[in-house]
Parts: C-alpha cells; structure tokens; sequence
C-alpha cells in the first residue's frame, strides 16, 4: 500500500530560517510542498522519510534565499495492482461504489466488477447483490459506511496541472474547465466480484 519513492528537489530556505539546522528546514519544506499532494504517475505523497543527499546551496543574486538540491525518500500511497484493501462506503450511484479508506476517497467499484447478479436501489441509492440459495435469491444491501474488501485492478491518473485556453476555445470552454477542475487527480479501480470480497459482514457472519 505504501511505497517509498526516490525524489530529487531543489528547496529554497529563506534567510529567516538560517539559524535552524538546514536538515530540519528542508524537511518542513519538503513536506509543505508534497505532503497530501498528488505527484502525477506516482502516488498520493504521505510524509518525509529520510533525506540522503544534500548537494551545495547556492544564494543568487537578488534573492537573499539559499537554494539547495536535495536527494530524499518519500512515503507514498500507492498500492499495487491486485493488492486487497478495506474501506468503508461512502457513497453509491449508477457510476458503482465509491469507497474511502479514511485518508484516500478516489476509489470506485464500477457494476461490472461487483458480486453478480447486482443491482442499483433507486430508492435507497445502494447497490444490491441478489444472492442466489437453495430457498431463493436473498437482497444483500451495501449501505453507507459498511466495511468493505476489495482487490485493486487499475488505476488512473490525470494531469491537473492549470493550461491557458486556446483563443477559439476560450469562449465556449468555461463550462468544460469546471468539470475538468473537479477531476480526481489520481483514482483507484476496485472489484469485488470473487469469493471473500464485499462487505465483511457477508463472510463473517453465520
């Protein structure tokens, strides 16, 4: 689930900060620049782990800032494919179930990848699993807030870094951009369609 990932940066530490150890002046700033960030193609950034180079600082001319480039390890949230995981459920609709695991939100279990045959409750906005028995097919309800395991199968990321409009789009696009600004930067795909995943209370209980 966590990972630790290898970065290279350049930190600038302003003049008020030279009399603390640079160590420590750096690990601050590493950790306002990346800490519950989205770095693209990597993973969701947890905390520092540990920084294992420090190359020369630099103050240039004009800036009264020291600029230091700095090798460190990160830990970062980003499971593997196929790797299992608890939630909770947050939400459902007609996209599938949206799950959180209490730091993370951007994860969806679409219709297809649920235990089968399922249907979506429109009354209750909860997806069904109509279990099949030797005495017939019993509704299996996932509501809100149950715990839930399920298998990571794919993930997505999405560049959201700030582009200028064209000058022909620039007119008609504005209603495009919001969608595109509420876009989930990076976003976990989940199954549950096999034996022992779903909600936990399903195996558990008798």
């Amino acid at each position: 689930m966590f990972v630790l990932v290898e970065m290279t940066d350049t930190v600038r530490i302003p003049p008020w900060q030279f009399e603390r150890k640079l160590n420590e002046s750096i690990a601050e700033e590493l950790n306002k620049k990346l800490a519950n960030k989205v770095v693209y193609n990597v993973g969701l950034c947890i905390c520092l782990y540990d920084i294992t180079k420090l190359e020369d600082s630099y103050i240039f001319p004009g800036d009264g800032a020291s600029h230091t480039k700095v090798h460190f390890r990160y830990v970062v949230f980003h499971p593997f494919l196929d790797e299992i995981l608890i939630g909770q459920i947050k939400s459902c609709s007609q996209d599938g179930v949206h799950v959180s695991i209490g730091f993370f939100d951007d994860i969806v279990i679409p219709p297809e990848s649920l235990q089968q045959p399922a249907k979506f409750d429109e009354a209750e906005q909860v997806w069904v699993w109509e279990y099949e028995t030797e005495e017939g097919a019993h509704d299996l309800y996932m509501d809100i807030g149950e715990e839930i395991r399920f298998r990571v199968v794919d993930e997505a990321f999405v560049d959201t870094s700030p582009t200028g409009p064209s000058s022909a789009e620039a007119s008609t696009s504005n209603a495009a951009e919001e969608v595109q600004k509420k876009e989930a930067p990076y976003t976990l795909v989940g199954s549950i369609s096999e034996p022992g995943l779903g909600l936990l209370s399903w195996w558990t209980n008798s």
